[in-house]
């Protein structure tokens, strides 16, 4: 049976949040370190940061191939519309 909701986009995210998760266990050990509470703000900040994009390549992901089959076939006129859509989506 093939998963309609799995993208080619999917690996790479994987990636990405093991890699987040993985920054994430050592900066738990960083508090349990007793680190500054400078470094642990900046190292939480790349996680957050890398978790955010995670979201926003599975968003627009979405919005780039899903769409076209949620909707279906269009006139140009709307399908301009509809790719204008997913430029300015992008900037999200």
């Amino acid at each position: 049976m093939v998963n309609d909701h799995t993208h080619q986009s999917h690996p790479n995210i994987i990636k990405r949040l093991k890699r987040a998760n993985g920054h994430l266990e050592s900066v738990i050990g960083m508090i349990d370190q007793g680190k500054p509470c400078l470094e642990l703000a900046q190292q939480l900040h790349a996680v957050e940061k890398a978790i955010q994009q995670a979201k926003r390549v599975l968003v627009q992901d979405h919005i780039e191939h899903c769409l076209d089959d949620a909707i279906g076939p269009l006139d140009p006129e709307q399908q301009r519309r509809v790719d204008e859509f997913k430029a300015i989506a992008r900037y999200l």
